[in-house]
């Protein structure tokens, strides 16, 4: 993306905003502050998909940047030592709310703050990371929406063999330091003898890694490969697909913006859904409701996407049943 684009994009958003300098509310209207912390960069197309859905719903609930809400962004580009960087600002600017993206993001800034609101989207394990007491009753600052339970990793094993019936091999492909890693990994082996599978965890850390280790298991056939939800993974899914197309792996991911850059099969929750749905929390208690009382929530829906490109360039004539419970077929 260009920088005049970029430039106009933040602009439109409010990204470049100071709260010292905001323009005054509308008379009789009270500003309201809203900090972004995400670990993703500005540039992701992905990235401008979700923050204007949540913009636009913001606007929906009657906040309109510039007039009665201002927002502060910051943008970590995969740099958790920035992700920490940045939670220590924006706490320090006195927010009356933060929208964060995944555990990176929460973890620093419920140790930066016990008191500010936080709205989280795209949380795997809320409870077993620490930041919610429990689904129904978070009890803490924090509350907001997961991006999957780890029962969903069993069907990405299930639609992987339904897929290509002919494997009987399937890379996970995780990262160690994420804590959630371990149940999805769980989920996956508890199902695999039933589809006869045999399971081989993956550790990852860079991308480095991940080019030796997958050349290694590629070299016998009948492979697969699933790709757990982490944020390693996220911010690297363009390395993920480029090298699952040059071991010929097919692969199952976790959210849809992989199979949109070039990934096989993609099932889970939609990502801009859970930043319409964090406005309308942060919307509840910007008007008096306190995120220790507002429940958890889980996807409602999952979609299954299909890249009929990538299956092509496998050599792979996907299965009629498969392709008719997709939500969507890229061609």
């Amino acid at each position: 993306m260009s920088i005049l684009i970029r430039r106009q994009f933040i602009a439109a958003f409010g990204s470049a905003t100071i709260w010292p300098l905001a323009a005054r509310a509308q008379q009789g209207e009270r500003m309201r502050r809203i900090a972004v912390l995400l670990g993703r960069s500005a540039d992701d197309p992905e990235t401008q998909t979700v923050i204007t859905a949540f913009v636009q719903r913001l606007q929906q609930l009657g906040w309109t940047v510039g007039r009665n809400a201002q927002i502060e962004y910051r943008y970590a580009d995969g740099n958790r030592d920035l992700i920490r960087k940045y939670a220590e600002e924006l706490v320090a600017a006195a927010p009356e709310i933060i929208l964060a993206e995944g555990s990176a993001c929460v973890g620093p800034l419920q140790q930066a703050t016990r008191t500010v609101p936080i709205v989280f989207v795209s949380v795997i394990d809320p409870v077993g990371g620490g930041f919610v007491t429990s689904l129904a009753r978070p009890g803490r600052n924090a509350t907001g929406f997961t991006l999957f339970d780890y029962g969903l990793a069993a069907k990405w094993a299930e639609l992987l063999k339904q897929s290509v019936p002919s494997i009987v091999r399937v890379a996970v492909l995780r990262d160690p330091t994420q804590f959630s890693a371990g149940g999805q990994l769980g989920a996956i082996q508890a199902v695999a003898p039933f589809f006869e599978m045999e399971v081989t965890p993956i550790d990852v850390r860079n991308v480095g890694e991940m080019e030796g280790a997958l050349a290694d298991f590629a070299r016998v056939s009948n492979s697969g490969l699933i790709t757990l939800g982490s944020f390693l993974a996220t911010l690297n899914r363009r390395a993920i697909i480029a090298l699952a197309a040059k071991h010929r792996l097919p692969a199952v991911y976790p959210t849809r913006p992989f199979v949109a850059d070039g990934g096989l099969i993609s099932y889970g929750s939609n990502q801009a859904e859970q930043y319409r749905l964090a406005a309308g929390y942060i919307d509840r208690i910007l008007k008096g409701q306190n995120p220790a009382n507002l429940p958890v929530q889980n996807p409602t829906k999952y979609e299954l996407v299909i890249n009929l490109k990538a299956a092509k360039a496998l050599g792979l004539d996907m299965p009629r049943p498969v392709l008719a419970r997709a939500d969507e077929v890229i061609e």
